[in-house]
């Protein structure tokens, strides 16, 4: 039962993006194959929350410098038996970049609500006592309120706020550039509206 916000978070986001509809398939069996996906030891792979933490007009996004993998990434981590992947996406942004934020995204009278905003698969080299194994990463957008003084932790080797715009000149990682291309779509959208 643990799992079934998740299964259903995923039917709405494979409606949604047709074209990724074998990842979501991949994820869907993860899912309903390992009941401890959530745990950090489930060495298949697991559930991971990331955040695509945008600034208050929407057009940066945080990215960091990621300590172990030495590369540009979003904010985000593992689950640690979390069902609610929203939530620890929200709570992995608070804690590595000491910003309040916020679920979502809101500017003026338009809202972007909580339904994931990407889905990623990426293999992680073994290390230390931890085998190579998968993390299976849903991605939600998520809003920095206030400043935007961030705090780098020990996680990271650098944060920055990136023009959504300029990303490339930050890194090449596709999945980046997917949420890049996303974000860009939905703020024609709005401007639309």
């Amino acid at each position: 039962m643990h799992r079934q916000n998740i299964l259903e978070l995923l039917a709405v986001y494979r409606h949604l993006y047709a074209d990724e509809a074998p990842v979501v398939d991949r994820f869907n069996s993860f899912i309903t194959e390992n009941p401890r996906c959530f745990e950090r030891d489930c060495w298949v792979g697991h559930i991971t929350g990331s955040a695509w933490l945008v600034n208050s007009t929407g057009e940066q996004v945080l990215l960091t410098h990621h300590k172990k993998l030495d590369r540009w990434l979003q904010l985000g981590g593992h689950s640690d038996g979390d069902a609610n992947t929203a939530s620890v996406a929200l709570r992995e942004a608070q804690e590595e970049s000491g910003l309040a934020v916020s679920p979502g995204y809101a500017k003026a009278d338009q809202r972007l609500e909580t339904d994931i905003f990407d889905v990623d698969v990426h293999e992680i080299p073994a290390r230390k006592n931890e085998p190579a194994h998968y993390h299976f990463d849903i991605r939600f957008v998520v809003q920095s309120i206030g400043h935007q003084h961030y705090c780098v932790s020990d996680e990271s080797h650098d944060l920055a706020w990136v023009n959504i715009a300029e990303i490339e000149s930050f890194t090449q990682e596709a999945s980046i550039l997917r949420m890049q291309q996303k974000w860009q779509i939905l703020q024609l959208l709005w401007v639309d509206k």
